[in-house]
């Protein structure tokens, strides 16, 4: 039996040590998604494929494994929804685009196959943009339905944020976990690169792909990110080192009290006028824990590295789709794909080149000086209409660099919509990171 709660409320921790104790039943858990579902979906749309008796069959063989007293995982009867780029061999996976209607993989991607591993519920797929790219598709956001949520993951950021799933698995390749977690108000992951296989994920660019996680608390984080951490030789850039406790150092107590850089990017201008008051609460609020940091490289130079990163490697992966299909490709991604296939060695080698350099800038700032810098999200709150997903401002840099970051829903613009704060950490330190985003949280919710 479960506890007196709308069940869609829980955490993904809480529901998981209710399964396990036997006082909740994943059937009844999913159903209560489902129901949730039923009643926000027509308004959000974050769902591009869901098959409500497929995720009921889950539930009920998970509780039947339960009930017979095998070993269960962590995540053992918890829904989780998955990008529209996330293959899955018993769910279509199209990619956002016509081009993929209909295809159904015949293998799971590897987080899919680590997730079922750990006992979750595999509830369907989420909306992304086309080709995890910037053109918009159905979602709405939550709070606001005639604003964006975000993109590109913007189904997998709407479904938590609306309650219909606790856990939700994306990706980031500019801005496109860190800002739909800010726009929809849910915590949000980019763990460091290569912390996570993208073996049968839809490769965008190599060099800058990240799997994304999308939850309700810093808990649920650490918990999902412990699921699926770990090397995989099917995608040569993952790492030994990623296996770690990261639920647990999620939940432990800073041995003193955190350190913060304050980072306005050079892009300062472009924040709005309310998130800039905002944000100076907060640096009021953190008093002497927190100062303002620079570096010595110019935000227009930065945002063409990780330009010309992209877009040289976008044409690359989509060489098929362009001798094949550009004219059902949309005109922006077209654009996109030409400029890539325009660009010159020189301009993509020296993005390379700076990577290295930015990541011991980096090391050394949180070797001396700090345990998380602090920067934005997003520009501001959500701005209105679906045409756009908004900008990836503050989120291109780190991506770039491969540091891991996180979507603290701290604060709120002044028409109420969420605002988020970013916390990055040092490369691996994804679990001191997530610490370090829960004592913030407490400390400005005291």
């Amino acid at each position: 039996m479960s506890d007196d709660i709308e069940l869609w409320r829980l955490t993904a921790a809480e529901a998981a040590d209710r399964i396990r104790a036997g006082r909740l039943a994943s059937e009844e858990l999913v159903m209560a998604c489902l129901q949730r579902i039923e009643e926000i979906e027509p308004r959000v749309e974050a769902w591009t494929y869901l098959d409500p008796e497929h995720a009921l069959a889950q539930a009920r063989a998970a509780d039947d494994w339960r009930r017979a007293g095998r070993p269960i995982g962590p995540l053992h009867g918890v829904p989780v929804g998955l990008k529209d780029i996330i293959d899955t061999a018993d769910m279509p996976t199209e990619n956002g685009s016509v081009l993929h209607a209909g295809r159904i993989p015949s293998r799971d991607a590897a987080v899919t196959e680590r997730l079922r591993a750990a006992g979750a519920v595999i509830m369907g797929k989420t909306v992304t943009t086309e080709f995890a790219t910037r053109t918009p598709g159905k979602t709405r956001n939550p709070h606001a339905p005639d604003h964006t949520p975000g993109g590109s993951s913007s189904g997998s950021a709407a479904a938590v944020a609306a309650g219909m799933v606790p856990l939700a698995l994306g990706s980031q390749t500019g801005g496109s976990t860190i800002r739909p977690g800010s726009y929809c108000g849910v915590y949000a992951l980019k763990p460091t690169y290569g912390l996570i296989s993208r073996h049968g994920m839809f490769q965008l660019s190599r060099s800058l792909d990240h799997v994304g996680l999308f939850a309700r608390s810093v808990e649920d984080l650490g918990l999902v990110l412990e699921e699926l951490a770990g090397p995989d030789e099917r995608d040569p850039d993952t790492h030994p080192r990623g296996r770690g406790r990261y639920r647990a150092t999620a939940l432990e107590e800073p041995p003193v009290p955190p350190r913060f850089g304050f980072f306005r990017s050079g892009r300062w201008d472009r924040v709005a006028p309310d998130a800039q008051e905002a944000f100076g609460a907060l640096v009021a609020h953190l008093g002497g824990q927190i100062e303002e940091m620079e570096i010595a490289i110019a935000a227009d130079e930065l945002a063409e590295w990780h330009r010309a990163l992209m877009d040289a490697e976008m044409a690359l992966g989509f060489r098929q789709e362009w001798e094949t299909s550009r004219d059902r490709l949309s005109p922006p991604l077209r654009a996109r794909i030409e400029r890539g296939r325009q660009d010159r060695a020189l301009g993509y080698l020296a993005a390379r080149a700076a990577v290295p350099a930015l990541d011991a800038i980096f090391a050394e700032l949180f070797e001396r000086r700090y345990d998380a810098i602090l920067t934005p999200s997003a520009e501001g709150t959500a701005p209105a209409g679906l045409q756009s997903t908004g900008e990836p401002t503050f989120c291109t840099l780190w991506t770039m660099v491969g540091l891991p970051a996180v979507n603290v829903p701290l604060l709120q613009g002044a028409n109420g919509l969420p605002l988020g704060v970013q916390l990055v950490g040092p490369r691996y330190g994804d679990g001191r990171l997530l610490r370090t985003a829960r004592w913030l949280a407490e400390s400005v919710a005291e």
